[in-house]
């Protein structure tokens, strides 16, 4: 083969490599725009999760909301509302009522709700799941930090709220109740302003696990036989009642 002819074959295979990547790179494309608009929606909502690590979805639909989150307001001294407007019910505590339309604000109520304001409103908070995903009135069931605090811990700790036992959510109830323990007898807070109060109030919302502040020990009036409250809405004092048998009245001719 002459020289020239060798160029003539080497153009001619160069030529034929061209034209074959061209149609490759044809019939890619039209692979590529031939995914139907629903999925290339749902791609790219996966990557949008991928990147945030939250799996919340713009339209309502409900998410794990666990993670990084801003406080927009605050309802209550165990409750409040992230961006979005879901409400976030604090996990092992109770605070006194402030907004509950069926009961009057409860003693320290205004108190614990002004420090749960201090401690979050405005801030970027740390959601932390247990069991359970929400409570009977759809309310998120979280730990909360602010930082390196534990909000629920914090709220025991300095006397604004109780200890409040729901099981299967109880991962820190014990280091929770301990803080009761130390506030209560330093008289933190609820504990010197209103211990009678506070014994009443977590009565009525006490569970089979609650935490009974002693000064309700001494409170409980038996009620009137034949209306003993049933577990769990007895404490310890309340349930010597039941053990008490109504005195009957004799009846004419009958010996007692």
């Amino acid at each position: 083969m002459t020289p020239k002819a060798k160029k003539i074959h080497i153009i001619l295979a160069g030529v034929l490599i061209l034209f074959i990547g061209v149609g490759i790179g044809f019939w890619m494309g039209k692979v590529k725009y031939s995914i139907p608009i629903g999925r290339q929606a749902e791609n790219k909502n996966s990557n949008a999760i991928s990147e945030t690590g939250k799996s919340e979805t713009k339209d309502g639909g409900e998410g794990d909301f666990v993670g990084e989150y801003k406080v927009s307001r605050v309802i209550d001294g165990d409750t409040i509302e992230i961006e979005g407007g879901e409400r976030v019910r604090y996990i092992g505590i109770d605070t006194p009522e402030t907004v509950d339309p069926r009961k009057p604000v409860q003693c320290f109520g205004v108190e614990a709700s002004n420090k749960n304001k201090e401690m979050v409103v405005g801030k970027t908070v740390r959601l932390e799941k247990d069991t359970t995903d929400r409570d009977k009135y759809k309310r998120l069931l979280r730990y909360v930090y602010v930082g390196d605090t534990f909000i629920n811990l914090e709220m025991v700790k300095q006397g604004f709220a109780y200890s409040y036992s729901y099981p299967p959510d109880i991962k820190f109830q014990k280091e929770i109740l301990a803080a009761q323990q130390e506030a209560e007898k330093n008289k933190n807070g609820l504990w010197n302003a209103c211990p009678l109060d506070a014994g009443r109030s977590a009565t009525a919302r006490a569970t089979s696990k609650a935490i009974f502040p002693p000064a309700m020990k001494k409170s409980i009036i038996c009620p009137v036989a034949g209306h003993t409250p049933k577990p769990p809405l007895m404490s310890p004092a309340a349930k010597k009642c039941s053990a008490r048998k109504p005195k009957r009245k004799r009846r004419d001719g009958e010996k007692l």
